[in-house]
C-alpha cells in the first residue's frame, strides 16, 4: 500500500513554496504588455468564431493570459491572503471587462453576425463543462508548483477554454442577444469558479502556509466555497438533464420516421425536429406522398405510443411553403463555402488551362491532312529563362509530306494559341 501512496505523492517533484507564490503574484496584474496581450488574444478569438476556425480559437486559447489571477484567486482563499485575493479578483474583473468591451466591439462592427457552430456551443453550459474546469484547474495548478513545469499549461489553457465563452458573451451583447450573453457568461464563470476551486483544493492538499490566524474566518471562507459550488453547479445539473432530454427526443423521433415513413418506401425531402418549442415539433416533407388529415392524425396518436409525448407531427403538403422553406436551408448553406470547397474551385480552374474541349479538331485535322497517322495533342507549361511559365500547344503526330508550317498557321487560327508546337514522332 505505501508503495502505491508513493507514485500517488504530489510533493515528490514539488517547486519551492515561496517560488510558487513569488510565481502566482508575477502573473496576476493586468498592466501594460499583459492587457495588450488579452486585447490581442481576445480579438483573435473573436475572428476564429467568427469564421467558425477552430485552429483559431486555439491559438488564441494558448496565449492568452486569463489564467494568471484565476490561479491567483485560489491561491490566495487556499492561504487566506486577503490582500493577494483583492488584487486577484480586482485584475480579474479588469480582464473580464476589457475582454467584453473588445468582443463587443468587434463583433459590432464585424459584417458577419451569423451564429457559427463554434458560437452556439458555448452559449448552454452543463456539468460537463463543470468537470473540464476543475479537472483543467487541477493539472494547470499541479504543474505550477512543479520543478519542472513540462507541457500540460498549454495543455489547460486549450481544456479550460476561458476566451472563447467570453468572446460569445460579447457577441451576445453586440447583436442584443442576451440568451446567449448570460449563457456563454455562465459559462465563463464556470470555468473561472471552478479553475479557482481546483487551486483552493491543490493549495490545501500541498499545505501551503496560511496567512490567516483565527480558525472562524477560516470555517467562514470554507461554508462560502461550499455555497458558491452549489450555486454554480445546480443550474450547469439542469442544463445538462435539458440536453440529455433534448438529444433522447431528436433519437426516439429519429427513429419514428425510420419506421413509419422510410421503411415504407416513403421519400421525405424536409425533415426539421425542434425541442424547444411548445408543443415540441417535427415537421416533414414528401416527395410524392400526400397524407389525408385523419392519417396525420393517426401519426400523431402513434408519437405517444412509441413515448415521444409532448410533440405535434406535421406534414407539409403546401408547395409554395415548402420551397421557401427549402431554398432558405440552401441559402444558409451557401454562405458557408468551407475551405475545400474554395480549394476545388482553384484546382478546376487551373486544369481548365491545360483542356481542350474542342470535340471536332480531331476531325478537322484527319480532314485536312490525310496523309496524317496518329495524333496526340495537349497543353504544357514552357519554362525560359525568365522568372514565369508560359502554356503552349503541343502537338505530337505520325505520317508523311506533313507540311508543319501550314498546320502551324491553321491550328493558330483554329485555336487562338500564339504558341503552337510539332512534333513528328518516329514511326516503329
Amino acid at each position: 500500500m505505501s508503495g502505491l501512496l508513493d507514485y500517488l505523492q504530489l510533493h515528490q517533484g514539488e517547486e519551492s513554496k515561496s517560488k510558487v507564490m513569488e510565481s502566482v503574484r508575477s502573473q496576476i496584474s493586468f498592466r501594460g504588455a499583459n492587457l495588450w496581450i488579452l486585447a490581442c488574444a481576445i480579438f483573435i478569438a473573436s475572428v476564429g468564431l467568427n469564421v467558425n476556425s477552430t485552429a483559431v480559437i486555439i491559438g488564441a486559447m494558448l496565449i492568452s493570459p486569463l489564467m494568471g489571477p484565476i490561479v491567483g484567486t485560489g491561491f490566495a482563499l487556499g492561504t487566506y491572503d486577503f490582500t493577494l485575493l483583492r488584487k486577484s479578483i480586482n485584475n480579474l474583473l479588469i480582464a473580464t471587462f476589457v475582454s467584453l468591451l473588445v468582443s463587443t466591439a468587434y463583433f459590432y462592427l464585424s459584417p458577419f453576425k451569423e451564429v457559427q457552430s463554434e458560437l452556439l456551443s458555448r452559449t448552454s453550459p452543463t456539468i460537463y463543462d463543470v468537470l473540464i474546469a476543475f479537472f483543467g484547474g487541477l493539472v494547470g495548478v499541479i504543474a505550477i508548483t512543479r520543478v519542472e513545469k513540462g507541457n500540460p499549461i498549454p495543455g489547460v489553457a486549450i481544456a479550460t477554454a476561458l476566451m472563447p465563452p467570453i468572446c460569445t458573451a460579447g457577441y451576445g451583447l453586440a447583436t442584443g442577444n442576451m440568451s446567449y450573453f448570460l449563457g456563454a457568461f455562465y459559462l465563463y464563470s464556470i470555468n473561472c469558479f471552478f479553475i479557482c476551486i481546483a487551486t483552493f483544493f491543490v493549495v490545501k492538499f500541498l499545505k501551503y502556509p496560511s496567512a490567516l490566524v483565527d480558525s472562524k474566518y477560516e470555517k467562514r471562507i470554507k461554508y462560502g466555497i461550499s455555497i458558491l459550488i452549489v450555486i454554480m453547479i445546480v443550474p450547469s445539473f439542469y442544463l445538462a438533464y435539458n440536453l440529455f432530454n433534448q438529444k433522447k427526443f431528436t433519437k426516439s423521433a429519429e427513429e419514428f420516421i425510420q419506421k413509419e415513413f422510410d421503411n415504407n418506401g416513403y421519400t421525405v425531402i424536409y425533415k426539421k425536429i425542434n425541442y424547444n418549442t411548445t408543443p415540441k415539433s417535427i415537421d416533414l416533407a414528401f416527395l410524392s406522398k400526400k397524407f389525408t388529415d385523419a392519417e396525420i392524425l393517426s401519426y400523431n396518436k402513434m408519437l405517444a405510443k412509441d413515448g415521444i409525448f409532448g410533440a405535434k407531427l406535421t406534414i407539409r403538403q403546401n408547395n409554395t411553403d415548402l420551397k421557401s422553406e427549402i431554398l432558405s436551408e440552401i441559402n444558409k448553406n451557401d454562405t458557408n463555402i468551407s475551405e475545400k470547397d474554395i480549394a476545388l474551385t482553384k484546382i478546376r480552374q487551373e486544369l481548365d488551362n491545360y483542356k481542350i474541349t474542342d470535340s471536332t479538331l480531331l476531325k478537322e485535322i484527319n480532314i485536312l491532312y490525310p496523309t496524317i497517322g496518329n495524333v496526340s495533342y495537349g497543353k504544357i507549361e514552357q519554362y525560359p529563362q525568365t522568372d514565369s511559365a508560359k502554356l503552349q500547344f503541343v502537338l505530337v503526330y505520325t505520317g508523311q509530306n506533313i507540311d508543319e508550317n501550314r498546320i502551324k498557321t491553321w491550328l493558330r487560327e483554329r485555336l487562338h494559341e500564339k504558341n503552337v508546337v510539332l512534333i513528328k514522332e518516329t514511326e516503329k
